[in-house]
């Protein structure tokens, strides 16, 4: 393409302002105009065609691409008009595509333009286009990993340094890893986004994001991950899907986020503070692993702009621009219910130091179908209770919860905390 590549721009925030400066070394692509809320804020970036209305810049017959690096649900009107007006879109925007990827998918297909959203899942971290090219031979059975950047780092910082959660949020809000309102990654949010767009690409299915389990860290103490250490795991906040069978046979897929202990030996163990990382298993690659950078300015600029990029090398070579982005898949994956998943289990109790408590936790594990892999008793309390350790063979998990409503029913024994064991 001979000509300059004109772009839009839908917000000018951190990221924003990245693509403005990257994009800037670049002579055949022109930045027509930019979309802000407010006009008068000031930036780190001089630009002198700045709007207010988004509807300038979808609606204007110059822009080829509409770069959206606004976040949040309100700009799906705007995106769904500017493909109707046949323009291409690179996006970050992992929730919307995460709950109306659908739709605008399919929309894209019908106008023949392309949706690249490399930086809406990890990051500065090239994974979604690699998926797609490199490993597409591949016949893949698993995708996991640390995809949020801000939890991640709160339980480093928590583990390495013996600091509450609530210190170690305070820290990574003053260090900008966490938003003034962190609900979106301490609670699991964020990640659950990603790895259903994950999930999409890996196993060409459509995920029903309401059927996907997830649970934040919130409840995760330093004495966990105090523990934890100590029977060889780490604690990580992992976001996963695998190919499974459901109780009757029939194929699934099992879909969530949640914290995890991961063993020492497995790599995501050693993922620390804001990195994020992703680990496919599939044939014939085996297992790979993504690291690097999964936020801020220019990881996640260093994907846009690989996007807008790749647009522009194949804009006018062909009808159909980068036909393998395009999503044919309709059906939706049949999604495993968390009840119906077995995994083993780490159990923090806190019970009655009386002669016979560990065999009554025993006769309970029992009595719901529960082997048990490791039990030990972890000193007297001053308040003379015992705080013992169970760590669980597999189980089903409305087994585990039952098990702990029962516990709930009595005086002597308290279920602390439960943390699913990767």
């Amino acid at each position: 393409m001979d000509e300059k590549l004109k772009i839009g721009i839908v917000g000018l925030g951190t990221v924003g302002q990245g693509v403005v400066k990257v994009l800037s070394k670049f002579d055949d692509i022109e930045i027509v105009a930019v979309a802000v809320k407010n006009l008068t804020k000031k930036r780190d970036v001089q630009i002198s065609n700045l709007t207010s209305d988004i509807y300038e810049l979808v609606n204007n017959p110059e822009i080829d691409v509409i770069v959206e690096v606004a976040g949040g649900l309100g700009v799906y009107e705007y995106l769904r008009t500017a493909i109707l007006n046949k323009k291409h879109i690179v996006t970050a925007n992992k929730e919307l595509l995460a709950r109306y990827g659908s739709e605008l998918f399919d929309l894209a297909r019908q106008n023949n333009v392309v949706i690249m959203y490399e930086a809406a899942v990890a990051g500065g971290i090239p994974i979604i286009y690699p998926i797609k090219t490199s490993l597409s031979a591949n016949s893949f059975v698993g995708v996991a990993g640390i995809l949020n950047g801000t939890t991640n780092y709160i339980l480093t910082k928590m583990e390495e340094e013996n600091l509450s959660y609530e210190d170690c949020l305070l820290k990574a809000q003053q260090l900008g890893y966490a938003e003034t309102d962190p609900v979106g990654d301490v609670e699991g949010y964020d990640a659950m986004y990603k790895i259903a767009i994950l999930s999409n690409i890996v196993f060409n299915k459509r995920i029903d994001l309401s059927k996907i389990y997830h649970e934040g860290i919130t409840n995760i103490s330093s004495l966990d991950l105090k523990l934890a250490d100590e029977f060889g795991y780490k604690i990580k906040l992992v976001a996963m899907a695998k190919k499974m069978s459901d109780l009757s046979g029939n194929d699934c897929l099992d879909i969530r986020v949640h914290p995890v202990l991961v063993s020492k030996d497995e790599s995501l163990a050693d993922i620390k503070n804001a990195t994020n990382a992703v680990k496919l298993k599939g044939f014939p690659v085996g297992e790979v692993m993504f690291v690097g950078a999964g936020a801020g300015e220019f990881p996640t600029t260093s994907s846009v702009v690989g996007d807008i990029l790749t647009i522009k090398s194949e804009i006018s070579k062909q009808d159909k621009v980068l036909p393998m982005t395009v999503c044919h898949h309709t059906d939706y994956a049949n999604q495993i219910h968390i009840d119906d998943t077995q995994n083993c289990y780490y159990l923090r109790i806190n019970a009655s130091n009386t002669p016979g408590t560990i065999g009554k936790i025993g006769l309970a594990c029992g009595k719901f179908n529960i082997n048990l892999s490791c039990i030990l008793q972890k000193g007297v309390n001053e308040d003379r209770s015992a705080t013992i350790i169970v760590i669980t063979e597999e189980c089903f998990e409305r087994d585990i919860n039952n098990m702990i409503k029962e516990f709930e029913e009595t005086s002597e024994v308290r279920v602390l905390n439960r943390i699913r064991v990767m």
